[in-house]
């Protein structure tokens, strides 16, 4: 099974969505019961599938792992190419670990199509995994914009009042950027005349062309990470999105940023990263300032954390482009790191959301006395994404911290007052919600946590306080990779600057 482990994780999903439309029939709401059944058990048992790469996946070999080749166009030198190194392993595992948690979230706060809901987040999930486990730059770019369409339709079909404004600007924005990463490829497969990742990784381009191929890229993983100033669509999507779009969209797709940086543009074109370092670095440090800035200005729960987002992306970005050890270890704790936590809350939001149907902060207060489990959930994961020791957000950030130090130490002093600002905007969201006095009878009359809502959150619970306490569980995988990738970086970087 080991041979085509990939391929079966990927498109298990995909079984999912033929049992919904021939099995969840009747009217809708027996349809959608039946198909949440469907796809909870499918997503489970693909997560289930997704744990024994670990099994089968040796973190000393630098490599790639559990390969699979068969010749897909030969006439066009395309090959089905999938593999997994150290980097890619924990965000295959984030998207199948996440698609259950988001569909339970559904089957409770969906209420209208939710046989269509299901299938478009099984697709999705298999998009997501694709995006991860594919070695191939076109099959690569098939999954990258195939999220596309399913994020379109969660945000533009059961989203809020503004959902059509938001689709859009989300589609325009990533699409315009992938049509960018779309040209770069094509320039890179006519100069190498293969569409083989592992082969570009070594590939030699003139120094012009490595220039416009690195800002190609940049422009398209900007946009998905969302750096500054390619963020503005991320806060319109998240508000709109429903709480399971949210949730993907901050947990799986946000990453995508990151896993291209670190797989393309630094394994790939080192001399032109190196060079463009500075510029990466300033703008992270704008993104984590400013944002957090902003953030504190807002009035909706939603809006708060998407900002916030943005900032702890900013962190990520910081930590690649610091191109030291500490600095990528750090990143990759930032991501995962903020895959739990900001998914956790935009659960939270989802919990009262479902009750109150509204996000605005001033709608609430006193909620500690009548929902006093869901204030200590929300607490956890507040001071997680404020970066308290022994929390999950806290690892991620040192590191990335002491990257940026060891890179320059003004990058650090101005990272570290964008954590006092995070800390700043999140206390002051949970005294408004949870503090004060409890005067409004609809909020009072608000039930504590139910038993699905416990099943959503005790495992992302348990992974945000297991990466703060023992983080080498997580970081053993992926550092000797992110040591090999930085090697040969400064190796390659080095030749080229005085070759």
């Amino acid at each position: 099974m080991s041979d085509h482990l990939l391929s079966l994780i990927t498109f298990l999903p995909l079984l999912g969505v033929v049992l919904i439309v021939f099995g969840a029939r009747g009217d809708d709401k027996r349809a959608g019961k039946v198909a949440g059944h469907i796809a909870f058990w499918t997503s489970l048992a693909t997560f289930a599938l997704s744990l024994t790469i670990l099994q089968h996946f040796d973190p000393t070999n630098t490599g790639f792992q559990l390969m699979e080749r068969l010749a897909w166009i030969p006439s066009y030198n395309i090959t089905y190419i999938k593999g997994v190194d150290g980097i890619s392993v924990w965000f295959v595992l984030i998207s199948t670990f996440l698609t259950p948690i988001c569909i339970l979230s559904a089957i409770g706060g969906v209420k209208k199509r939710v046989k269509e809901f299901m299938i478009a987040l099984l697709v999705l999930e298999t998009m997501m995994v694709g995006v991860f486990t594919t070695l191939d730059f076109v099959l690569f770019y098939v999954f990258f914009e195939g999220i596309l369409i399913p994020m379109f339709l969660i945000i533009g079909v059961w989203g809020g009042e503004k959902r059509t404004y938001a689709a859009y600007k989300f589609f325009l924005y990533t699409f315009l950027g992938s049509v960018l990463m779309l040209v770069a490829i094509f320039a890179m497969v006519m100069h190498l005349g293969t569409t083989d990742m592992t082969a570009m990784m070594g590939g030699k381009f003139p120094k012009d062309m490595t220039t416009w191929l690195w800002l190609a890229f940049f422009i398209s993983f900007a946009v998905k990470t969302p750096m500054w100033p390619f963020h503005t669509w991320l806060p319109y999507a998240h508000v709109e999105a429903p709480t399971a779009g949210s949730v993907i969209l901050a947990g799986v797709l946000l990453k995508m940023g990151g896993y291209g940086f670190i797989r393309i543009a630094i394994q790939m074109l080192p001399e032109a990263s190196a060079h463009f370092a500075p510029l990466v670095n300033g703008l992270s440090l704008i993104a984590i300032v400013y944002t957090s800035l902003v953030a504190l200005a807002q009035t909706d729960m939603k809006k708060l954390i998407a900002y916030s987002s943005v900032a702890h992306m900013g962190f990520v970005t910081l930590g690649i482009f610091s191109l030291n050890q500490q600095g990528m270890d750090g990143a990759m704790l930032v991501m995962l790191s903020h895959t739990f936590v900001s998914g956790a809350l935009f659960l939270c939001v989802g919990v009262v959301y479902d009750r109150l149907h509204t996000r605005e902060i001033a709608r609430y207060g006193g909620m500690a006395t009548n929902m006093p489990k869901y204030a200590l959930v929300f607490m956890v994961f507040m001071l997680a994404s404020v970066g308290l020791p022994g929390t999950s957000g806290f690892v991620g950030e040192f590191l990335s911290l002491q990257g940026a130090y060891l890179a320059n130490s003004w990058y650090a002093f101005i990272a570290a007052t964008g954590m006092v600002l995070g800390a700043a905007y999140m206390l002051w969201l949970y005294r408004r919600l949870f503090y004060g006095t409890l005067d409004k009878d609809d909020v009072k009359a608000m039930p504590d946590l139910n038993v699905r809502e416990y099943a959503m959150f005790v495992p992302l619970l348990a992974l945000v306080l297991w990466i703060g306490i023992y983080p080498t569980t997580f970081r053993a995988v992926f550092a000797p990779t992110v040591e090999k990738i930085l090697a040969d970086f400064h190796s390659e970087a080095h030749e080229g600057t005085h070759g």
